[in-house]
């Protein structure tokens, strides 16, 4: 039986790692995209509250109504860890009602994934500006993950952070790492990383989060699917009811 992820997406940019992921998880798995209204694209505290807000959210939503989703993400990370971790949660729960299905956020996904993985500490390498990382770092703190270390590199649109190659998408991994993480995480959407997944774990020899991955993967656990894959990083790889720990799900909802 398959299953249907609805996916809000901000503006244009690495969108396709999404059809990417589809055609990987195969026959059976959805992912249709509604793309959302950014008005100013710049990874500021401003711009992104705006990006995030529930009525931007709830227009999406209806708009996916019609592909029937069985969960909904909002595919943005820093439009979601910019409310904190309670604004956050509240955030995927007035997306959920909206929706009328479970719901979460990439910020939130993150969360979960390392849950799933046990994984305690943590490396963040981000694209953001420096203000906007330390919000990153802010987020996973108080969920309760320990950070070793926040690298940024101050790229503040998510047109720029789409154009990085694959190698500087391996030298900014690099970069973020430090011993004690038990994973690194890439936190941006905007950042094109599913066909290089398991590049990004053999440079490191460790686990390595990435914001598309982790959005799918937390949407797909939403919708009951369970199946590992392999290609997709150590967290396709598990399989595991705890990435729906953190999930909001509509009040009276029957799917």
């Amino acid at each position: 039986m398959g299953v249907t992820v609805g996916l809000l997406y901000p503006g244009h940019s690495a969108e396709d790692d999404y059809a990417r992921l589809q055609r990987l998880l195969g026959p059976g798995v959805e992912l249709p995209m509604q793309h959302t209204e950014m008005v100013i694209d710049a990874h500021r505290v401003e711009e992104l509250l705006d990006w995030g807000r529930d009525d931007r959210l709830a227009s999406g939503a209806r708009q996916l109504a019609r592909s029937r989703p069985d969960a909904v993400v909002w595919a943005c990370t820093s439009g979601s860890f910019v409310y904190g971790w309670e604004g956050a949660q509240a955030q995927a729960a007035a997306l959920a009602r909206a929706a009328s299905v479970p719901a979460t956020s990439t910020s939130l996904a993150f969360v979960a994934a390392a849950r799933a993985l046990q994984v305690r500490t943590v490396a963040v390498a981000a694209t953001y500006p420096a203000d906007v990382a330390l919000l990153f770092a802010e987020f996973l703190a108080d969920a309760g993950i320990e950070l070793a270390r926040t690298c940024s590199h101050g790229i503040v649109t998510a047109a720029e952070v789409a154009t990085l190659t694959a190698d500087a998408l391996l030298e900014i991994a690099a970069a973020g790492d430090h011993p004690d993480a038990q994973a690194v995480l890439l936190p941006d959407t905007a950042l094109h990383t599913v066909e290089h997944l398991e590049a990004l774990e053999r440079h490191l020899g460790k686990t390595v989060l990435t914001a598309n991955q982790v959005s799918a993967w937390a949407g797909l656990r939403l919708s009951g699917y369970d199946l590992p894959h392999a290609g997709l990083g150590a967290l396709f790889g598990t399989s595991t009811a705890a990435a729906v720990a953190v999930e909001p799900r509509p009040q009276g909802a029957s799917r």
